[in-house]
């Protein structure tokens, strides 16, 4: 890490950093089921410490490099106000995130907007947001993006996402480095940027980005893309002067198996800085699953236990409303029973679904769990990063609670969604209860 004013901080210790992986099992139940107990089902929980110390030890592999977090995986006020304490910066997708971010007190100079063909109101947001800071950085995935800046009077600080032509991931659909969606061709980057510089624009950098969840099977596929990244920004800086920074993402994965090891930083450190080499730019990051990922719990309570066919059937009061990822992308989560005495129970098979009317709904298939009683507390690990914000109110369920812990001390940091709320945007209702005196909510 770094101080502000460039001076090296000493390496962070072990007890700053914690161990590699925290894994469910590390998990204090007896606070969980507090927690649980306090705030009811379902429930995200959140180690802020945890997230601190995952940030350290990163910021430790790379203590030349810049970290962004991206805001995608985890945008809790609280986490942004926790990174940035740490000197991070926020990498955003939308307006919606640049707004949280600012909000949450993170200085304009520490923001990126790094969005996807941005809607409209997105770029009138952050235009209008660079205009009352001009620190503000823009990376722009297409010529027509530049244009449309162009078109509200933009002219800032410019980045521009390039497309290296290879990907990798934990997932098809996370592997954005070979998709075409993302980014302007390689080959187009160079005469993209110039024509840009020509335009008035400050062009600052170059950002791509090769997928999500990448682990170290993936190491040769990082280095390929590390090292077009940098012959491409030697191409660009010789085109239209030096660059601020080159942006290599992130992507680095969690082990979310109990068994898979953790990523081995420090290789995939020694390997970027090898496949880099020399480039005349700062080197920047943007993890964001490392990040939070084994901070976060979900806890959930079974409602329903039923014997079927081949298996045992228990339901429980989370679904692919509350955590989507095991219906998006067949994802594993280790699940945990809370429940007193569980480890004695008898081993069987079980089949973990939630209360959502869609087959796709469901956790975990025959995985074999002490057997699990109507009542009992459920911990889902690894539900920090992609949880909640992938949470929708979908069959008019509303959205859970999140609770943070920092400095051993839990404080509700999102109150769960009331009923009432998933019909509030609607018209007709906003007019039938025009003037009339709004329920209590318990904030909770």
């Amino acid at each position: 890490m770094t101080d502000p004013d460039g001076t090296a901080e000493t390496a962070p210790s072990d007890a700053e950093t914690g161990p590699a992986v925290r894994r469910l099992a590390d998990w204090d139940a007896v606070l969980l089921r507090e927690l649980a107990d306090e705030f009811e089902t379902p429930l995200y929980v959140l180690d802020l410490d945890r997230v601190r110390a995952n940030y350290r030890r990163l910021a430790a592999a790379f203590p030349e490099v810049e970290i962004y977090y991206a805001a995608k995986a985890n945008a809790l006020g609280e986490v942004f106000a926790t990174l940035a304490d740490e000197g991070a910066g926020v990498e955003c997708a939308s307006a919606g995130e640049v707004h949280r971010a600012l909000a949450a007190g993170v200085p304009a100079d520490r923001i990126h907007y790094t969005a996807v063909n941005p809607p409209g109101r997105d770029l009138d947001y952050v235009v209008d947001a660079a205009a009352e800071d001009d620190a503000l950085t823009i990376t722009a995935g297409a010529a027509d993006t530049i244009d449309r800046l162009a078109d509200r009077g933009y002219d800032g600080r410019l980045c521009l996402r390039v497309n290296p032509g290879i990907g990798a991931g934990h997932h098809e659909k996370v592997r954005t480095g070979a998709d075409a969606k993302f980014g302007v061709p390689a080959e187009r980057a160079v005469e993209t940027l110039a024509d840009a510089a020509d335009r008035g624009f400050d062009v600052v950098g170059i950002h791509a980005h090769v997928g999500s969840g990448v682990s170290g099977d993936a190491l040769e596929a990082h280095r390929e893309f590390v090292g077009r990244v940098r012959d491409l920004a030697r191409a660009v800086a010789g085109a239209v002067g030096d660059l601020e920074f080159v942006d290599v993402g992130g992507g680095f994965g969690v082990p979310y198996h109990e068994d898979e090891p953790p990523i081995d930083l420090e290789g995939v450190a020694a390997a970027t800085r090898e496949a880099l080499g020399e480039v005349d730019a700062r080197l920047m990051l943007e993890p964001g699953r490392y990040l939070v990922a084994d901070a976060g719990v979900l806890l959930t309570a079974a409602n329903t236990v039923k014997e079927a066919p081949g298996t045992i059937v228990v339901g429980v009061d989370a679904g692919m409303t509350t955590l989507l990822r095991p219906a998006l992308y067949d994802a594993y989560h280790p699940i945990r029973s809370l429940a007193a005495g569980a480890d004695d129970r008898e081993t069987v098979r079980q089949t973990i679904t939630g209360p959502i009317c869609e087959s796709a709904d469901v956790f975990c298939t025959d995985r074999p769990l002490p057997r699990i009683g109507r009542g009992d507390l459920l911990a889902i690990g690894n539900a920090g990063a992609y949880g909640y914000e992938m949470a929708s109110t979908y069959n008019s369920r509303p959205r859970p609670a999140s609770v943070t812990i920092a400095d051993g001390e839990a404080r509700l940091a999102r109150r769960r969604e009331p009923l009432a709320d998933v019909s509030r945007l609607e018209r007709r209702v906003e007019e039938a209860t025009a003037g009339a005196t709004a329920p209590p909510e318990v904030d909770r």
